[in-house]
């Protein structure tokens, strides 16, 4: 037992937080990645030197990046559609809850997608790409009437879609006869 009046011993962890082990040493053969810095944060503190700072992106630099990722946003609806129609084709013809189900999210999913349009594309707007960001919002839409298309064949596969004359007979008017007929007693 330790008395009162003497220091509590550290424990081995703490101690260690106080000073790392020494780096492993590099294996050789293998170089370092990319953009590794071969310093420790501890041996930074010592010598006083600062990490190499990365030179700040220019603003067209920026400008470009946003507009890849604007077009990553545009295409990102298609990247969808594959596995979305091939869940429509495996649930079937017949009014089920599951096939109900992937309708509706078939439509609900394009409708805000549309419905939002400006709102996916607002962080990466600036003064200098307005124009080409209008061309990633229509492929945008584009695209999200694509995945409404689909939704219409899955629900035209189904039956639901009024195509043929026989859906419309409750609006057709009955025919005037121009024969009578008359029973012989």
């Amino acid at each position: 037992m330790e008395s009162s009046g003497s220091k509590p011993a550290v424990p081995a962890w703490a101690a260690q937080l106080q000073s790392p082990p020494p780096a492993r040493s590099k294996v050789p053969g293998i170089p370092d990645p990319l953009g590794f810095s071969a310093s420790t944060p501890s041996s930074k503190k010592k010598d006083g030197s600062k990490p190499p700072s990365r030179k700040a992106p220019t603003q067209e630099e920026m400008e470009t990046l946003k507009l890849k990722k604007a077009w990553e946003v545009a295409l990102a609806p298609v990247k969808s559609l594959p596995m979305t129609a091939i869940m429509m084709y495996m649930s079937g013809n017949s009014l089920q809850i599951f096939s109900i189900m992937m309708v509706f999210m078939a439509f609900k999913n394009p409708l805000v997608g549309l419905m939002s349009t400006n709102q996916a594309f607002e962080r990466f707007q600036t003064e200098g790409n307005t124009a080409k960001l209008l061309q990633t919002k229509l492929v945008y839409v584009a695209m999200q009437l694509v995945a409404l298309a689909v939704g219409i064949w899955k629900i035209n596969a189904m039956g639901l879609l009024p195509t043929t004359r026989s859906d419309w007979l409750m609006w057709e008017s009955q025919r005037a006869t121009a024969d009578r007929t008359v029973t012989a007693l």
